[in-house]
């Protein structure tokens, strides 16, 4: 088939790219800006942006699936007013051009973060309602973006939702946030932890799990891909096992983190570069839920996902072959 991706030069796009690609199906990649990590890859590239909506009709003409993926996140420190104009009208404008240019199939990418999080001591699954009130306005531009899917779904189109937990591993061209921070610890220039921690997912178990959803994703339906949850201790514990770093790091508490937001904020700025945290990752951090659920994508799309220990040790070997160590 032949599929259409926004969002196809990040760190789960150029996966995702690869992965379908070796399935043996035609890819058509959304570039706004660099396409560094898609070298390579026989995929056809089509200049657009999503807050475009004419640039989109070329991508999604003559496609048989469109994967939505190109989102921003909050905790970049980006502008609120651009947070939601990617997030949710990107989507929108996705939308509408489908519902003019009608395709067989509509994968979103939504998040985690796109439904409810409390209770924490239960199991969270795709049960969850939208946190559609959320404090933490990330989270609540995800459940907005994925609700106008869902409003579509109902008008008659065919479309799932793909909610993904902290995605880690390699081909991280970019990098991403994770993966700046696990360079970061190898080079030693983390200053400190706190407590909290993460469900993470290898970057490839996303890809395959998606790869699936094409075929054996029901319409109408949200598939959580979660991996495993880690301690940020444990986390830099592991890295410390494949690479020579001082594993050592000071353990803050939340307070102390906090003050710290203004001051990396203001450094990123003037660097023109991500801040190391904000208060956004602090709080998902301190807050993340310890057990999610992937029970539903294993049962309908197969889907596993790698042991933790074997995604970081492919990541360091990636960054050092890359040159980013």
């Amino acid at each position: 088939m032949r599929i259409a991706i926004t969002g196809a030069s990040g760190h789960i796009g150029s996966n995702l790219c690869s992965a379908l690609i070796s399935e043996g199906h035609e890819v058509r990649a959304l570039i706004n800006r660099t396409s560094k990590s898609l070298d390579g890859l026989p995929v056809e590239k089509i200049q657009g942006n999503i807050l475009e909506k004419k640039s989109l009709e070329p991508l999604i003409a003559g496609s048989d699936i469109v994967i939505h993926l190109a989102a921003t996140i909050s905790i970049r420190g980006i502008n609120e007013q651009d947070l939601l104009s990617i997030n949710i009208n990107g989507t929108k404008n996705i939308l509408e051009v489908i519902n003019k240019i009608p395709v067989k199939r509509f994968i979103h990418f939504s998040s985690i973060h796109a439904l409810t999080q409390e209770p924490y001591d239960e199991v969270l699954d795709e049960t969850r309602t939208l946190a559609l009130k959320d404090p933490i306005l990330y989270n609540r531009s995800k459940a907005w973006s994925e609700q106008l899917v869902l409003e579509a779904i109902n008008k008659g189109m065919d479309g799932l939702i793909i909610n993904p937990t902290s995605v880690i591993g390699p081909n991280d061209f970019r990098p991403s946030l994770v993966g700046k921070a696990i360079i970061q610890i190898c080079q030693n220039k983390f200053p400190g932890l706190i407590r909290g921690g993460y469900d993470w997912v290898d970057v490839r178990d996303i890809a395959s799990g998606t790869v699936r959803a094409i075929e054996k994703g029901r319409t109408g339906e949200r598939y959580l891909l979660s991996g495993k949850w880690l301690s940020l201790p444990d986390l830099v514990g592991i890295i410390s096992q494949n690479y020579p770093i001082k594993n050592n790091h000071i353990i803050l508490p939340y307070w102390i983190a906090e003050l710290g937001v203004p001051f990396l904020k203001l450094y990123a700025m003037l660097r023109k570069a991500d801040p190391l945290y904000t208060r956004e990752s602090l709080d998902i951090v301190r807050h993340s839920h310890r057990m999610i659920s992937a029970d539903k994508a294993r049962k309908e799309l197969g889907y596993q996902s790698r042991p933790i220990e074997t995604t970081i040790k492919d990541t360091i070997e990636w960054f050092k072959n890359n040159n980013y160590l």
